[in-house]
C-alpha cells in the first residue's frame, strides 16, 4: 500500500466512524438511497422545468447533463474496476462492486454546477453532502468521492452553454 492508498483508508476510517451517531448515520444513508442513479437530481431538475416555465429547456437541459454524467461514471467504473472499501462495514449496500469514480458525487457535482448556474442555490450544499455521505457509509475512499465530483462539475461545465442556449433570466 503506497502513501496515498493509506491516507485514503485512514481518511475514510475517520468518516465512516461519524456514521457510529444514529443521527449521522441516518442522514447519510437517506442521502445515499436518495442519490442511487441520480434519483435526487433527476427530480430536482424535473422539478425546476415545472416550476420555471422561462428556462424549462435549460432545466431539461441540465438535466440531461446530470444524467449524462452519471452515465460516463458508470462506465469508467467498468473500466478502472476499483473494489469497494473492505476495511470498514457499509452502511448501505452498495448497488454495484465497483468503487472508482463514486457515481454519486459525479451526479451530485453535475447537478451543484448545472442548477446552480440557474440559480438553485440550495443543491451545491446538498451535493456536498450527498459526496460526504458517501464516506460516512463507507462504500467509496475519498479519492472515489473526489473524482467523482470533478468528472460531474467538468461534464456540467462543458455543457454549460448548450445547457442555457436560449434560456431568459
Amino acid at each position: 500500500m503506497d502513501h496515498r492508498d493509506d491516507l485514503d483508508h485512514r481518511i475514510l476510517s475517520a468518516l465512516r466512524a461519524l456514521g457510529a451517531d444514529p443521527r449521522v448515520g441516518g442522514a447519510a444513508r437517506a442521502l445515499s438511497r436518495a442519490g442511487e442513479h441520480g434519483a435526487l437530481w433527476v427530480a430536482a431538475g424535473l422539478a425546476g422545468a415545472a416550476v420555471d416555465g422561462a428556462r424549462r429547456d435549460a432545466w431539461l437541459r441540465g438535466t440531461a447533463l446530470t444524467v449524462g454524467a452519471h452515465v460516463v461514471s458508470m462506465g469508467v467504473k467498468r473500466v478502472v474496476r476499483r473494489p469497494r472499501p473492505a476495511h470498514v462495514e457499509p452502511l448501505v449496500r452498495a448497488v454495484g462492486r465497483h468503487s472508482f469514480p463514486s457515481s454519486h458525487a459525479t451526479s451530485a457535482a453535475a447537478a451543484a454546477v448545472a442548477y446552480g448556474t440557474l440559480g438553485a442555490y440550495a443543491v451545491p450544499p446538498l451535493a456536498a453532502a450527498m459526496c460526504l455521505s458517501r464516506l460516512v457509509v463507507g462504500v467509496h475512499y475519498p479519492s472515489d468521492v473526489a473524482a467523482g465530483a470533478a468528472l460531474g462539475a467538468l461534464t456540467a461545465r462543458l455543457g454549460a452553454r448548450w445547457m442555457t442556449r436560449g434560456a431568459h433570466d
